[in-house]
């Protein structure tokens, strides 16, 4: 068997898993590109895994993270989440990755220890995401800002919850939010439809929309989850109903959602470096979680026009 075909069998049964290093979730956003996986296996057993995707253009061979996948990086089973174990395991991963020009990952944030790479000639910094614990709803509702509160009540007021809509109405308030901020959406609606049907058929996500009495949605959120925690995907707004605080409704209809559906204990924003947008996070009690991400060039050019590229995008 491939790495790739027993790594497909292993995430059948490894809960831990988070949904953006499932094998399905991968063959949904690898586009213009593919995915491989590097593993560490003992008694035909896996004991780590370290996913990755490998795209060409330009005449250069890289690793990134794909669209829509908010962490990858290596993942190690339980029996060995130690650290003597991970420099070991993460040593022998990193053996496996191909030769490429450039290498750059977002770790997911339960990877504590980059160390191996670093000794291996990596750079790291530190990101964050905000994850709320929702296991008791009260005490989330009670952790609120004041002002979360109050815009909370005036939507519920003024705007009922709807989950029927089509993907194409989710997509295009999603496409107005990018043009509000004079910023080009950067994925195709037929590159989430793909994802969509992913999610879809593994019963893995949930599309909210907040309506008016005169049928207008004002926003709209996208939720989607794994075994362990559900993350506020993408969402979207009508620009010119946005002082309604259907935005912030609809966070608190996941919340709940993710609580009294799902039953699961961890919400997660996807975090966000924005300034404005991590402000929102921190209103709703989030807890502020760093995680890594770790990059390596093994080419000068790419190097400068990966650069280059980032200055473009601040």
């Amino acid at each position: 068997m491939t790495n790739k075909e027993k790594y497909r069998l292993f995430c059948q049964t490894e809960k831990d898993l988070p949904v953006f290093v499932k094998d399905w979730y991968l063959d949904a956003v690898c586009e213009e590109g593919y995915w491989e996986v590097a593993l560490v296996e003992k008694n035909n057993r896996i004991l780590a895994s370290l996913p990755f995707f490998v795209k060409k253009k330009l005449g250069f061979t890289y690793i990134i993270m794909p669209p829509m996948a908010k962490t990858m990086g290596p993942y190690l089973t339980a029996e060995v989440r130690n650290v003597k174990n991970s420099h070991r395991m993460y040593r022998q991963l990193i053996e496996q990755l191909p030769k490429v020009d450039g290498f750059k990952q977002d770790f997911h944030p339960s990877v504590t220890n980059w160390l191996p790479f670093y000794w291996n000639g990596y750079r790291q910094t530190t990101r964050y995401t905000y994850i709320l614990d929702v296991q008791d709803l009260k005490t989330v509702y009670a952790g609120l800002n004041r002002n979360m509160k109050r815009n909370i009540k005036k939507a519920q007021a003024q705007l009922r919850m709807e989950t029927h809509h089509s993907l194409s109405t989710f997509y295009e308030l999603n496409q107005k939010s990018f043009d509000r901020q004079d910023v080009h959406i950067p994925y195709s609606f037929e590159f989430l439809k793909k994802h969509d049907q992913a999610l879809e058929q593994h019963q893995a996500r949930r599309m909210f929309f907040a309506v008016d009495d005169k049928d207008r949605i004002h926003s709209a959120a996208y939720l989607i989850w794994d075994d362990r925690c559900a993350y506020y995907h993408l969402s979207g707004d009508d620009p010119e109903l946005r002082s309604s605080g259907a935005g912030i409704l609809l966070i608190w209809e996941a919340i709940r959602f993710t609580h009294e559906q799902l039953k699961l204990p961890c919400f997660d924003f996807e975090g966000s470096m924005m300034e404005n947008i991590e402000a929102i996070r921190r209103q709703f009690g989030a807890r502020q979680e760093p995680y890594f991400r770790v990059w390596k060039y093994h080419n000068q050019l790419y190097k400068c026009l990966d650069w280059w590229k980032w200055r473009k995008n601040l």
